[in-house]
């Protein structure tokens, strides 16, 4: 395909990236105010499910503002040639492919993160404020900023110098080989990031002894779920929502509980979300999660090694010649329909999971204590009852709340 063709391919598929989800966003949005349902009606009121399509069109026109913008800016690059003009400035200083390409995607991520700041702001102070989510304070929004900023700089920027290197290097062939660098990270990533990387941001305190933990343990031994480390994170620095996960394998698992999710729940229900939990790892729902991802990793792999090396790429969007960090980019972009595709058969499978997960929650410790919980979690989070069904296909992970409690509840 020609240089010519490649930018209005470019340019059909931004568009198309851009418009599908903001229609349905829309159709999310302007679904009707219902009545709240029976099973509900001790938790919410008209009032809360009044605010909570508030909270949902305030999202919606704040990402319509966001979403608007970042399109509008990238399909400028894309047709004024402006990512080329990029690539010939950094070229011209006279340094190494390799090195070349290592500034063009940092210049490329700090001028967007500098873009996103105002907005990521806004919807921290403004939006989460408004609605009684916010707990952050503006020098942990910042400090937060910086170790991203540090973080990124050195497990992002490591891997990239080995994703480059080895493009530059190996040619052909650097999919295959990246693609084991990528899956050694993703495991040491699973295993280490309560240890490594949460506690940098949060901090992570041993669940204090009483009923809560007896009960935790009591039930984690009775299904055969040898756990030893359960964590409170202080969740409540950042947002009042709630939320429990483990990670690790083997020895490593620990389970973390927020210090909101605490705070909201009695006893009883935070054991059926542990139950929850232990029911994606008994089902193996997380071993099938990682080799799913992993094989998605060697796919995108595998396809950006048929375009990487190709010169009409490069040309497509300014550049004067083949340019690797050019082709990466515009593969980004092509690639996204797939993308979007995929994630509807991982989110289809997700929620397959979730009404697993539940089930064995069920049948293990009791529906009614997890559906009081998910009762109170929704409520607070001023979640929507009624998606609309189109949103759901495409972008829901876990299963509408409704239909959760109809299986939990009968």
């Amino acid at each position: 395909m020609g240089s010519e063709s490649l930018t209005y391919l470019l340019i059909g598929v931004l568009s198309f990236g851009f418009l599908v989800p903001k229609i349905l966003e829309y159709l999310q949005v302007a679904q009707p105010l219902s009545k709240v349902p029976a099973s509900l009606a001790e938790y919410l009121s008209e009032e809360k499910l009044t605010e909570a399509k508030a909270y949902q069109r305030a999202n919606f026109n704040f990402k319509l503002v966001t979403s608007s913008f970042t399109f509008l800016l990238t399909l400028l690059c894309v047709t004024q040639g402006w990512f080329g003009s990029i690539d010939t400035w950094i070229a011209a200083l006279g340094y190494s492919p390799l090195v070349n390409s290592l500034l063009f995607f940092g210049l490329i991520f700090v001028v967007s993160d500098v873009l996103s700041l105002p907005f990521d702001y806004y919807s921290t102070f403004v939006i989460e404020e408004k609605f009684g989510f916010n707990k952050t304070s503006v020098r942990t929004f910042f400090s937060d900023k910086l170790k991203a900023y540090v973080l990124s700089l050195l497990v992002g920027g490591g891997l990239l110098l080995v994703f480059l290197w080895l493009i530059h290097s190996m040619g052909p062939h650097f999919w295959w080989q990246f693609w084991l660098v990528a899956v050694v990270f993703m495991v040491l990533v699973n295993v280490g990031y309560t240890a490594w990387i949460l506690p940098l941001f949060n901090r992570l305190t041993p669940l204090a002894e009483g009923e809560v933990r007896d009960k935790l343990l009591q039930y984690a031994a009775k299904v055969n779920f040898p756990v030893k480390h359960i964590f409170v994170m202080d969740g409540s620095k950042r947002s009042a929502k709630a939320n429990a996960f483990f990670s690790g394998f083997g020895k490593r698992k620990k389970v973390v509980l927020y210090d909101t999710l605490l705070e909201q729940h009695p006893p009883e229900e935070l054991v059926a979300v542990l139950a929850h939990e232990i029911g994606h790892y008994k089902k193996k729902h997380l071993k099938w999660g990682m080799l799913i991802s992993v094989l998605q990793v060697g796919l995108l792999l595998f396809l950006l090694g048929q375009v990487v090396f190709s010169e009409s790429m490069s040309l497509a969007l300014g550049g004067n010649s083949w340019s690797v960090h050019l082709n990466i980019l515009g593969f980004t972009m092509l690639f996204a329909p797939l993308s979007m595709i995929l994630g509807i058969g991982m989110n289809w499978l997700s929620r397959r999971h979730e009404f697993e997960a539940d089930h064995y929650a069920k049948e293990t410790y009791g529906g009614k204590p997890l559906a009081e919980a998910l009762k109170t979690l929704s409520v607070k989070t001023l979640s929507t009852i009624h998606p609309h069904p189109w949103y759901v296909f495409v972008n829901y992970s876990h299963p509408p709340l409704l239909e959760r409690l109809e299986r939990l509840e009968h």
